[in-house]
């Protein structure tokens, strides 16, 4: 009998066992897990933390993210309302609850719940209604809170989440939305009165009901006095201040970058919707006045839209992000479209990679002479701005003066295949498509970019050239622009970048970028010592849609666009008008940090000679010559073509042969001679050329037509030609161009062997080929021949 009541006394101790088990692991699971699941508002805020922007959850609510910690004041005029005992008691206050029984009581009804801060947190997670049974259930969850958060935690889950009115949840909200400032920055009377609010937020609502919000304000702060929280003084000072009215709007500072927030953390790159980013409140309201100043101009061309980013070149931080112009109320002008990510013609942009590119490889010096003559391409003719050319022009002043022609033809001889894949290497993540869709289009904006690539790039340039002999990883020199606060070295591009670009080579190229005449000063700005030196490049897309400009210092890159979001082109929407005058007001913003100019990176040059005339590596024949500092690629850089040594007679005004003369009495001199097209057009820019003197009369032999004295300027040989019909329905004219060293020289020309005219001096002729494959010949008076093919293409009439 004894053993029996033992084992049933084993069997109620196991079976309480069990359920002493079961109810704590029920207790340690009690509480939600997310406590809070609902929706919260982005919110973004500028590097000291204030508030840049924020957007209405996605249940309509005012609710920010969590807080991680409670302005001091609201955290005495919470405690003094709704739980004075907080910092004391285990999540339930036994003392309130009888005393809310009691009065309950009293009243036959309920007037008092007696919950503390810790059970509302649970029943604002919870969604509980209030009866006898929840009540139970609350506190034992909320002791169960207490044990897993402290109470600074317990109380920032309050101030997030308690409700305020309206569609108003939270503190911080409630401080932005009724007073328009931070809840640090409140006063005693503002934190008051948002105290009481969640009390009962349905019956007081700023803006109706205010003598009820007024009278339980007023009696908070008198608490405040008893406890000896605030003095006298203070009290009467709060108790005068108003109530808020109604909710106000919240700063849109940046509305843009709030979009970009909103749209990298549903990607996936941000684990928060609260974002610290590395932007200046005070830049970007300065850069935002500097743009609604330009926006007025440029309405008046109707042009509508305008945006500005400004990068720390050290960090690639963003410090100003002004995605457009912000004018909500306005849906015409599409405002909402984001700029500064937009893909968008570059125009001239992105020569200076081009330049900087063939500097690194060594495929020429700062000022190599480039042909600029009309040019044509497998049926592409680019044209210059001024639709002018200058025959041949240094590489450096090719990029200053932005000229067309020159870039393309560099471009040619750089390979555009080999240019795209070093521009999606730097960071142009925007070209989708192989290099022949673009071809040599692409350094003119065949390819769509966004300025987020582009001022990542330049920064990347700078970077490089800054810290670049610094021990520093190269993967930390090239890497997209970060718009959030304290960003690692982790978003590079790739290793192959930082060796893509040489040190000298970006030197040279910010150098001539330098030179580039700023809009409405001429060249007086760089007589003053006090003028900001910029490295800056203006592009305009084709049809007048885009205008940029992109300039940097030793510490900031700032871009800007301007033009229209739909694409429509405007007369006269051109980089340097449009966008430039806004790029030098927003650096004058900078100016005063700007810091010197860049250092040349001596260990990365090498001094070499270089030829005055041509600049490229001087020759034996170079007769003038200047000592350059290049990058070091440069020492293989090819030799000056254009120097020929010619022999003269003694008066040294005619070339001779040994045909007709004695080689004793000839004079060797050497000659800096152009391609008869290159020369054509340089003579009349360059009144130091010099022609070559002709040869003394018959006086002829081998030397004598060692080159030709004829070039074609248009058509190049095996070109392919479209001509459009006119308005009648005729084929339209081909103007054939060609030059000759000789002035006042005769060319006589045949179309398929069969004779068509002459020309002197200026030797130009319109025909009308037939479509299909032709041969044009032209022959001087001296019986040199020049002999080319061209092909008409056969196309439907439009």
């Amino acid at each position: 009998m004894g053993r029996g009541f033992a084992g049933k006394l084993t069997l109620r101790n196991k079976i309480m066992a069990g359920l002493s088990v079961s109810c704590l692991i029920a207790f340690w699971l009690c509480l939600p897990d997310p406590l809070f699941t609902r929706p919260v508002s982005f919110v973004i805020e500028d590097n000291k933390g204030e508030l840049l922007g924020a957007s209405i959850a996605e249940d309509g609510q005012w609710r920010f993210p969590l807080a991680d910690s409670v302005p001091d004041k609201f955290k005495k005029c919470i405690t003094a309302f709704e739980d004075k005992r907080f910092n004391i008691h285990p999540g339930v206050d036994l003392l309130s609850l009888a005393r809310a029984i009691r009065q309950n009581i009293a009243a036959g009804r309920v007037v008092s719940g007696g919950s503390t801060i810790t059970m509302q947190v649970i029943r604002l997670a919870t969604g509980s209604k209030r009866t006898v049974a929840n009540k139970i259930l609350e506190s034992i969850r909320a002791v169960r809170l207490e044990m897993a958060f402290s109470k600074s935690e317990i109380l920032a889950l309050y101030a997030s989440n308690a409700p305020f009115g309206s569609n108003v949840v939270g503190l911080e909200a409630a401080s932005w939305r009724y007073f328009g400032r931070g809840a640090d920055q409140l006063s005693w009377g503002e934190t008051a009165a948002l105290a009481v609010l969640p009390n009962a937020p349905s019956l007081v609502h700023p803006g109706r009901n205010r003598k009820v919000l007024l009278q339980k304000r007023n009696r908070l702060i008198s608490i405040l006095r008893q406890k000896g929280i605030i003095n006298s003084t203070e009290e009467k000072l709060a108790k005068l201040e108003p109530v808020p009215q109604k909710p106000i709007p919240l700063p849109q500072l940046a509305p843009h970058l709030l979009a970009l927030a909103k749209k990298d953390y549903h990607a996936g790159k941000l684990n928060s919707s609260r974002i610290k980013t590395s932007v200046s409140l005070q830049l970007q309201q300065q850069v935002d006045g500097v743009l609604n100043n330009h926006h007025e101009r440029l309405l008046a061309n109707g042009v509508n839209n305008l945006a500005a980013l400004i990068l720390d070149i050290e960090t690639g931080n963003v410090l100003a992000y002004n995605g457009n112009i912000f004018r909500p109320e306005n849906k015409e002008i599409e405002s909402h479209v984001d700029i500064i990510q937009a893909r968008r013609s570059p125009g001239s942009i992105l020569k200076p990679l081009l330049y900087a590119s063939m500097l690194s490889e060594g495929m020429l010096l700062p000022n190599s002479l480039v042909p600029d003559i009309p040019t044509q391409i497998a049926g592409y003719q680019p044209n210059n701005y001024d639709l002018g050319y200058d025959g041949a022009v240094p590489a450096s002043k090719a990029l200053a003066r932005s000229l067309n022609v020159p870039a393309v033809r560099m471009l040619r001889q750089y390979k555009y295949e080999r240019f795209h894949d070093i521009l999606k290497k730097l960071g142009i993540t925007t070209l989708n498509q192989p290099p022949d869709f673009y071809g040599l289009s692409l350094i003119l904006g065949g390819g769509e970019v966004s300025m987020w690539d582009i001022a990542g790039v330049y920064a990347g340039m700078a970077r490089t050239l800054i810290l670049g002999s610094q021990e520093r990883s190269h993967r930390a020199m090239w890497h997209a622009p970060r718009y959030i606060a304290d960003t690692q070295d982790k978003d590079h591009i790739s290793n192959e970048s930082a060796m893509l670009l040489d040190r000298g080579a970006i030197w040279n190229t910010f150098e001539a970028m330098n030179e580039v005449m700023r809009p409405g000063e001429e060249q007086l700005w760089q007589q003053f010592d006090s003028s900001q030196k910029i490295a800056w490049k203006t592009g305009t897309s084709f049809g007048f849609r885009d205008a940029w400009a992109i300039g940097l210092s030793t510490k900031y890159v700032v871009a800007v666009w301007a033009g229209n979001a739909d694409g429509e082109g405007r007369p006269g929407l051109t980089g340097i008008d449009a966008a430039a005058p806004v790029l030098f007001d927003i650096f004058r913003l900078l100016s005063s940090s700007a810091g010197k100019w860049f250092t040349m990176p001596a260990a990365d040059m090498v001094k070499i000679d270089a030829c005055a005339e041509s600049g490229f590596r001087a020759s034996e024949l170079c007769v003038h010559k200047q000592a350059e500092f290049v990058p070091k690629a440069g020492l293989k850089a090819p030799v000056c073509p254009y120097h020929r040594l010619i022999h003269l007679d003694k008066s040294e005004k005619w070339q001779v042969t040994d045909d007709c003369i004695q080689p004793s009495d000839m004079v060797h001199k050497a000659w800096f001679v152009l391609p008869p097209a290159m020369e054509y057009y340089y003579q009349n820019k360059d009144f130091r050329y010099k022609p070559l003197p002709p040869f003394r009369p018959g006086c002829v032999g081998s030397d004598a037509s060692a080159s030709s004295p004829m070039e074609m300027i248009y058509p190049k040989d095996n070109a392919r030609i479209y001509v459009p019909y006119e308005l009648s329905g005729a084929r339209g004219q081909v103007i054939f161009n060609a030059a000759h060293r000789k002035a006042g020289e005769t060319i006589y020309w045949h179309l398929d062997d069969e004779y068509i005219g002459s020309t002197s001096n200026l030797h130009q002729l319109a025909l009308t080929p037939a479509a299909g494959r032709h041969t044009i010949t032209l022959i001087d008076m001296e019986g040199n021949r020049l002999e080319q093919t061209f092909t008409i293409l056969d196309k439907e009439k439009n």
